[in-house]
Parts: structure tokens; C-alpha cells; sequence
């Protein structure tokens, strides 16, 4: 895959109000013409601006092989980001499905001024930002005027309970064109009953779900991202088993019958009794 035309970056002023708290850019060491955003001391995005087509965390190369697989290569999409940080899954995107309509709602809106400002998206990208709530953001779309819906909110190291129900995930089906897909980062660790919640809640609105995650996760062995995936058509499960199994850490997808067995007997959540995803434990973040 051919590597976008660099644009320099204006460097970062250090740590920076924004509205959701401290923002801070940091060069990877790691890898030359790349940069973490923490906010509030939390690791929210890796962007390398050499090549915007690599995906540095693991959840989130998850999420691009969904990307990926929505469409066949290369075709513009039509996509809807909801949570902004630096724009890594837009800029990946927009560079290996040129022409690609994408659609950005990020609440806080210093922090997009900050990106914008300091890590300039590829050239050609056709990406709007706007500054709202990710929920008031989603219902206020058309119908069917989506390809795919990524969900990735956190306030803090937590996404919003308004963002976890059944009501939501019906927004979200309501914006896709038929045979859609929804994507949802799932943070959760032991004993897992955030993450069994939420399949039995996009279960409850799509027709097929599956799950990504590392094994360990799974197992509830330690704190991590699932990715969970939903549609109302069959999902490319060899495809995303395949995609899955190659990475740096490879990943199980789980769906089916297993997904059930993983679910047990959690039920939906409704906005009623929704709660934010669990706070991570101390020291996972750290650097």
C-alpha cells in the first residue's frame, strides 16, 4: 500500500487544556513520523502521519479489519466515527478507500483544534468533524445514510452509559443502509460482565454479532478492548478469523453458539439501567 505524501507537523505545545480535561501529544520513539494522544494521562490514539494505514494498538488494528471487510478494496464508504481523538480510524480510511465520506462527532472540541492543529489529516480526506455528544450526534443523521458506524467514546477511561444500550445501538442501526455494520470498542476485565452485557444488547437490536479480542481477555485474565461487531447481514467471519489470527497478538472471534455460551444470562441493557463501562485498574495505562 502506497504511503501518503507527508505534511509536516507543527509540534506540539506539551500538555494542554482541553474540554475534557489534559492533552498531551507525544512523539513514538518507536517509529519515526508517529504520535500517541493521552488525555488525561490515558493513551487515546496512535497516529503515524508517514503511513497513515498503520494501525499501532490492537483493538484498533481490529477495528480496521472490520474496516476492511465492509466493502470490496479500495471502495469509498460512506462512515460515521463516533469519537473523535486524533482521527486515526478517518485517516486510515480515507487513505485506503479513497473518496470515502466520513463523518466525525467528537464532543470536545479543544481537543479537535488541538489534532487539527498539530497532526494534519492526509491530503484529499473528505472528513467533517463535529463538536457534540456522541448520542445527539448519531440521532441527529439520516436514515440509511451509513456504510459503518464505529463507536469509540470514552470520557475519561470510561465510555458513557447513554452509549451502552439498547436505545443506542438502535440509532445506530437506524443510520446504516441495509447490511451495515456497527463497531464497538468494549473495555472491560474480570469478571467480564460489562462486555457479556453489551453482546446481549447488539443482540438484541442486529441479526448477527460477533467478537474480537485476545484470548486472555476472553478468559478474563486481564483488562482489555474487545471489539464487537453487528449487522443485520452475515458477517465475513473466515475473513476477520484469518485477519485476526495474523497480528502481532492475534485475536479469537467469537460467534455463534460460543458467543451465546459467552454471553450466559446477561440480558440487554436499556438506558434505564445502563452504567458506564468499569474503570480501569490503576496502573494499566501506565507509562
Amino acid at each position: 500500500m502506497a504511503r501518503s505524501q507527508r505534511t509536516e507537523p507543527v509540534l506540539p505545545p506539551g500538555p494542554t487544556e482541553v474540554d475534557g480535561g489534559t492533552a498531551e501529544l507525544l512523539g513514538d520513539a518507536d517509529r519515526d513520523g508517529s504520535w500517541v494522544l493521552l488525555v488525561n494521562d490515558t493513551p487515546q490514539s496512535h497516529v503515524d502521519l508517514d503511513d497513515p494505514a498503520h494501525l499501532e494498538f490492537e483493538y484498533v488494528r481490529r477495528m480496521g479489519h472490520v474496516l476492511d471487510l465492509v466493502a470490496e478494496e479500495g471502495q469509498p464508504i460512506d462512515a460515521v466515527h463516533l469519537g473523535g481523538g486524533a482521527l486515526t480510524l478517518p485517516r486510515y480510511v480515507a487513505v485506503t478507500r479513497p473518496g470515502s465520506r466520513q463523518r466525525v462527532v467528537e464532543i470536545d472540541q479543544r481537543l479537535t483544534d488541538l489534532v487539527r492543529a498539530h497532526l494534519p489529516l492526509p491530503r484529499g480526506a473528505r472528513i467533517r468533524v463535529r463538536a457534540a455528544d456522541a448520542r445527539a450526534g448519531l440521532e441527529a443523521l439520516p436514515a440509511a445514510s451509513a456504510d459503518v458506524v464505529v463507536s469509540d467514546v470514552f470520557a475519561g477511561a470510561r465510555t458513557p452509559a447513554h452509549l451502552t444500550s439498547v436505545e443506542y445501538a438502535a440509532q445506530a442501526r437506524r443510520v446504516l443502509r441495509p447490511g451495515g455494520v456497527f463497531v464497538v470498542n468494549v473495555a472491560d476485565g474480570p469478571p467480564l460482565r460489562f462486555a457479556r452485557s453489551q453482546v446481549a444488547t447488539l443482540g438484541a437490536v442486529f441479526r448477527s454479532v460477533c467478537l474480537l479480542a485476545e484470548p486472555g481477555a476472553l478468559r478474563g485474565r486481564r483488562f482489555g478492548n474487545a471489539v464487537a461487531v453487528a449487522s443485520d447481514a452475515a458477517l465475513p467471519i473466515p475473513a476477520l478469523v484469518r485477519r485476526c489470527a495474523s497480528d502481532p497478538m492475534p485475536s479469537r472471534v467469537v460467534e455463534g453458539a460460543d458467543l451465546v455460551a459467552f454471553a450466559g444470562g446477561a440480558r440487554p441493557v436499556h438506558d434505564a439501567d445502563a452504567v458506564a463501562s468499569p474503570e480501569p485498574p490503576e496502573g494499566v495505562f501506565s507509562r
